[in-house]
């Protein structure tokens, strides 16, 4: 699953609204929409997750938030160390070895460092 699939399937469910119900009004099938959810497709285009912000008729900031968790839901991510220290190569290569294999608290532990270490600079 990824964080903009979870976020849609709480939305949906704290809305009492079925994938049927909710992919026929943004006009994708059921299908697309699952696998969405599920992580088997890939980031929503633009214009897909405009529809999806209209369906919810969300306020900007939780707008803001779906485009944000969109960009972060890629479910299969490489990484270019092609440039990098051997440091970010070792990196990058242990947690892609070990990212399944980490309880959610070490990932969120990990995230949390990555924020601290990253947070005055530009993406």
């Amino acid at each position: 699953m990824t964080p903009f699939g979870e976020e849609i399937r709480r939305l949906r469910a704290e809305r009492g609204i079925t994938q049927k119900q909710m992919a026929q009004a943004i006009g994708v099938s059921p299908a697309y929409l699952s696998a969405l959810e599920h992580g088997h497709r890939g980031q929503p285009s633009w214009e897909m997750l405009q529809r999806i912000i209209g369906f919810f008729n969300v306020i900007w900031d939780d707008a803001e938030e779906l485009q944000r968790l969109a960009a972060l839901s890629h479910p299969r991510v490489t990484i270019d160390t092609a440039g990098l220290s051997a440091e970010a190569t070792e990196f990058a290569n242990s947690l892609s070895m070990w990212i399944g294999k980490l309880k959610r608290g070490d990932i969120r532990q990990l995230q949390e460092t990555l924020d601290s270490a990253t947070k005055d600079r530009k993406r």
